[in-house]
């Protein structure tokens, strides 16, 4: 039997045909943009001081702004996004752009915008992204009134620029009630962080407000954000401990509060409420007291940075059940104890270990050596002593090593084994291995990547060896206060 054939009728192909125009009528609108809409980009452009060559585009784009560079419609044609990131624009920011009933997204990053940010457009009935980080806007940042109904602005980035002055009040953040993401990083606010953030949003998961001059207390309030997921505002001025109310914001992911002037101990009991931590980075505070046991109870850390404190105690064996650290910087507190407390071959993702200037003794932990991971470990400033494992050269992929200021043993074993690290650039040896003579021998041939060498203040013997003089990479070396120059001299010339 002959399969059925349909035949391809004349209805079928017009079918077809006005098909293929509606597809192409959905993915090409007819639509163009209106007068008013075209009149407010014109006006935006007119109070630039350099447009880089946006004029001469739009331009040859015709008269339809929908076609503009940096402009997208919707199907009606009106305009729905203005992104003009990375354009060379210089000069002001004209209030005419939020005549743009249908913008969505205004992004106007990275350029050299000067003046203020119009009120108009944090006041958009429209805008729901706004992004001009990066730019030279100034002044203080103008208040919504109270009398402004809810807005509908989630994201709001005006990070990178010269703002002053003391930070919008509670009124502003009391109608930004859809906000998701606040970024005012990076500029000179002063006053008070405010404790409304979360009075009548509860959708906020980004504050950063790092690099100002804010003052006081952390804001309670903050504990109110049930759906705040990173916290940055350090390199401020403020003070006082961590308030309570903060660990209530469970799902807090970066918690970051360096240098400020924050004290108190780290309260284990609250800290395990953090319990879905990546970053801790609470380093160049005030901060006292051990570190907590429960601190082993973060299981998803990856960052723990409380360096320039004045910590003490030991270290808490349980920080080796946090598996995914990469980063633990503990530097200049007065730790004390043996770092052996720490089972480091529970952390295979590893990479940065430093604790200079601490009080750690005892010797250099062989589990550290299964961290086949660490790219920089720094144990300078210590009491430790022994000498080198030749395990240390498995770490192959170790760049900066520093032992200096400690009372380690053995120069020659210990440059013999980290000739191994061969992607080593920076070694740090000074004020260790004391009155040892200086390894004249040609078996040390590695260091290929050698940049830094420190052997100061060591008082070594011996003559400056020839081997050093091999490597070709080397930019800085240290030999200062050893022997007298007339006893330690050069093998050879170089």
């Amino acid at each position: 039997m002959r399969p059925l054939h349909f035949p391809y009728t004349m209805c079928s192909r017009k079918l077809t045909f006005f098909a293929l125009v509606l597809l192409i009528s959905l993915a090409f609108p007819t639509s163009s943009c209106t007068e008013k809409e075209k009149e407010s980009l014109l006006h935006f452009l007119s109070g630039l001081s350099s447009d880089g060559g946006l004029a001469a585009s739009w331009k040859q784009n015709g008269a339809d702004c929908c076609e503009w560079e940096g402009v997208t419609c919707g199907e009606d044609g009106a305009v729905t996004d203005v992104s003009l990131a990375l354009k060379g624009l210089e000069g002001r920011i004209t209030p005419s752009l939020g005549n743009l009933d249908g913008l969505l997204r205004l992004n106007l990053s990275h350029n050299s915008l000067s003046g203020g940010l119009p009120l108009e457009l944090v006041s958009s009935d429209s805008i729901i992204v706004l992004d001009v980080s990066f730019n030279r806007l100034g002044g203080d940042m103008q208040e919504l009134p109270s009398s402004t109904p809810s807005r509908p602005l989630q994201v709001l980035n005006i990070s990178s620029n010269l703002f002053t002055g003391r930070f919008p009040s509670s009124t502003t953040w009391e109608v930004m009630d859809n906000l998701v993401v606040l970024n005012a990083s990076n500029n000179s606010f002063t006053g008070q962080i405010p404790d409304n953030f979360c009075s009548s949003s509860s959708l906020l998961a980004v504050v950063e407000l790092c690099y100002n001059q804010f003052t006081g207390i952390i804001p309670p309030g903050l504990g109110n954000c049930s759906m705040l997921r990173v916290l940055k505002a350090g390199h401020n001025n403020l003070r006082g401990t961590l308030p309570t109310e903060l660990f209530d914001a469970s799902l807090l992911e970066y918690l970051s509060l360096p240098s400020n002037v924050l004290d108190g101990v780290l309260d284990g009991a609250q800290i395990v409420k953090l319990s879905n931590l990546v970053t801790l980075d609470l380093g160049g505070n005030n901060f006292s007291g051990k570190i907590p046991d429960s601190i082993g109870e973060l299981e998803r850390l990856e960052e723990l940075h409380l360096d320039y404190n004045n910590i003490s105690g030991e270290l808490p064996s349980a920080l080796s059940n946090c598996t995914n650290l990469v980063t633990i910087n503990f530097k200049s507190n007065n730790l004390s104890g043996e770092l052996s407390k720490v089972n480091f071959s529970t952390l295979p993702r590893l990479k940065t270990l430093d604790v200079l200037y601490n009080n750690f003794n005892g010797r250099v932990p062989e589990s550290l050596y299964t961290c086949s991971n660490l790219t920089a470990l720094r144990l300078s400033g210590n009491n430790l002593h022994g000498q080198l494992s030749p395990r240390i050269g498995n770490l192959k992929h170790l760049t900066f090593l520093s032992l200096a200021i400690n009372s380690f043993t053995n120069i020659t074993n210990a440059l013999h084994i980290l000739q191994r690290c061969t992607n080593l650039n920076t070694l740090l040896m000074g004020s260790s291995f004391r009155g040892e003579l200086m390894p004249e021998d040609d078996f040390i041939d590695g260091f290929e990547n050698l940049q830094v060498l420190s052997l100061n203040d060591c008082s070594l013997l011996g003559k400056i060896p020839l081997w050093i003089s091999k490597l070709a990479k080397l930019e800085m070396l240290i030999l200062s206060e050893n022997q007298p120059p007339d006893q330690f001299q050069p093998g050879s010339k170089t």
